[in-house]
């Protein structure tokens, strides 16, 4: 059985503040809920190393077409990244919950 390729994973400096800012939010109501929270969201991430393509393009009118991939994460979360040879850039975290209309604009 032939072995699937392996990527790198880079997490932007703006996704993580926006992981952390939200993870410290929902740690004021429930430390717990904030736990889960960010472990989802981390193994989602971590998941990417392998076969990051299985998520389709993110289609909007001003992002060019077939530069981020989408991928929904527990509901609420929307991360965005791109592929590039062996390299998986996470670009963005959004919680859909929020207007993110600065991000297709």
């Amino acid at each position: 059985m032939e072995k699937m390729p392996h990527y790198k994973v880079f997490v932007s400096d703006r996704s993580r503040k926006v992981l952390a800012n939200h993870v410290r939010f929902l740690a004021q109501k429930s430390p717990s809920a904030a736990r889960k929270l960010k472990n989802e969201l981390m193994d989602a991430i971590r998941s990417l190393h392998q076969m990051p393509e299985r998520f389709s393009f993110l289609e909007a009118e001003f992002i060019p077409p077939n530069k981020y991939h989408k991928m929904f994460v527990e509901k609420w979360y929307l991360i965005l990244y791109q592929i590039k040879d062996q390299t998986v850039y996470v670009d963005y975290i959004v919680d859909c919950r929020q207007d993110y209309g600065w991000l297709v604009r």
